[in-house]
């Protein structure tokens, strides 16, 4: 039966993104008012999502923090969030002041039905775990980038929500930054085909304070970072180029004596990717760099990239949209109001149009849509969305990057399942293995 009313919501990680709090305080970062809770407190406020929000986490004792600090936080929008005790309400997973429970998100998903929303910020080497238990309940599935580590991850979930016709997709916001946005129409409009592409990504060294749960761990900075530009540059390239060998390459020296992260923690990972097009079968190549051992700066994260075509080049810095500001209290800092909006309108919450907010309203539009049976799951295979039937390429290169790492810099070809390499005809398939 068709389902009009909004899904509910289970906000599954409770840590920067979500929150904005980290290791008992505000993140020192662009993001100490968080996004995820943020946004879905706005989205329940406008009716788009039902009045069941949940947020799991893994230690119930840090949900006292986490109330005080939202509630401080988000006291700047008093003319839009008036009623801070039902605006901010949310349902903690496990419960206020339990004990740890790192599988709390399935005693949560009691408490929602088929059709409901899990949104699931948690290290990357949780997800696939996560999403398995979401989706085998009937929930549609944001994940944050990367998706999953492995492609046999990534084809498990994919399968997994296609059999159940849900929805299960990658929060990869930077769709819809319209800089971004409109540098991968021009490039697929009038710019030819590829024959370069770079792209740089950081933080600065305090994040791996934030991130020591799992930095060097259970993930790395590429997987991390990176996930952000292969996932831009292979929803660029889609149906005009492919991946098809990673080689990769580390610097070490302050993440691995860093608070007792291990050994192997890298500061500073760049992938160097082999591309080949699919109307001539020539080639083309690509590198991305990810790093968490930056200085800090005048933002958060320095990011942008280069792109070279045979009929032109675009060159992008999101860091910097030539908006800066300097305060007694703050410094200096370049200001990027497009992400998010977090600076009140006479009191009111304005970031509505912020291309980190529009991200997840775009999900929800589609879960309603799905519910309703208005569309399909698999229609929004079409490009609307950052579906896993369309990002798998996203994967095999960051899966063959972390290879290549632990090969000591082999190069790692990417197999497809069907197609030359440089046939034009040839459609995106799931690359479904590895051959160093």
């Amino acid at each position: 039966m068709a389902r009009k009313s909004p899904p509910d919501a289970l906000l599954v990680g409770t840590g920067e993104y979500t929150t904005g709090y980290v290791r008992g305080e505000g993140a020192d970062s662009d993001k100490g008012a968080g996004v995820v809770a943020l946004v879905f407190f706005d989205l329940r406020r406008r009716g788009l999502v039902g009045d069941r929000l949940g947020m799991c986490g893994t230690d119930g004792a840090k949900f006292a923090g986490i109330r005080a600090h939202l509630a401080a936080k988000l006291a700047a929008y008093p003319r839009t969030f008036a009623a801070p005790e039902r605006d901010f309400a949310f349902a903690a997973y496990p419960p206020d002041a339990r004990a740890v429970d790192p599988l709390a998100y399935e005693a949560a998903l009691d408490d929602y039905r088929p059709g409901d929303v899990a949104v699931v910020f948690t290290p990357d080497d949780t997800h696939c775990a996560i999403a398995r238990a979401c989706l085998r309940r009937g929930l549609h599935v944001l994940l944050t980038k990367p998706a999953v580590k492995t492609l046999a991850e990534h084809a498990e979930l994919q399968a997994l929500a296609a059999a159940r016709g849900l929805l299960c997709c990658v929060e990869v916001h930077k769709r819809w930054d319209p800089v971004y946005a409109d540098a991968r129409d021009a490039v697929r409009s009038r710019l030819g085909a590829l024959s370069f592409f770079t792209a740089y990504m950081s933080q600065p060294k305090h994040q791996l304070d934030t991130f020591a749960a799992w930095a060097g761990r259970a993930s790395d900075i590429s997987y991390y970072l990176n996930s952000h530009h292969v996932d831009f540059h292979a929803w660029v390239e889609r149906g005009r180029a492919r991946a098809v060998r990673v080689s990769a390459h580390a610097s070490n020296g302050f993440a691995n004596r860093h608070n007792g992260l291990p050994a192997g923690c890298e500061d500073t990972i760049t992938l160097c990717v082999d591309w080949r097009n699919f109307v001539d079968g020539t080639r083309a190549h690509a590198t991305y760099t990810a790093s968490w051992a930056a200085a800090r700066s005048d933002v958060h994260s320095q990011q942008r990239f280069f792109w070279l075509g045979r009929n032109g080049e675009l060159t992008v810095d999101q860091a910097h949209r030539g908006y800066s500001s300097a305060e007694d209290e703050h410094g200096f800092g370049a200001r990027n109001p497009h992400f998010m909006k977090y600076t009140p309108t006479d009191g009111r919450f304005s970031g509505q149009s912020a291309y980190g907010y529009q991200s997840f309203e775009a999900f929800i539009a589609a879960a309603r849509a799905v519910n309703a049976r208005e569309e399909a799951a698999s229609a929004f295979d079409d490009g609307r969305l950052a579906t896993l039937a369309t990002t798998a390429m996203t994967t095999a290169v960051l899966e063959a990057g972390r290879r290549s790492l632990d090969a000591g810099g082999k190069a790692v070809t990417i197999m497809y399942a069907c197609g030359a390499a440089g046939r034009a005809d040839a459609t995106l398939a799931d690359p479904t293995g590895f051959a160093i």
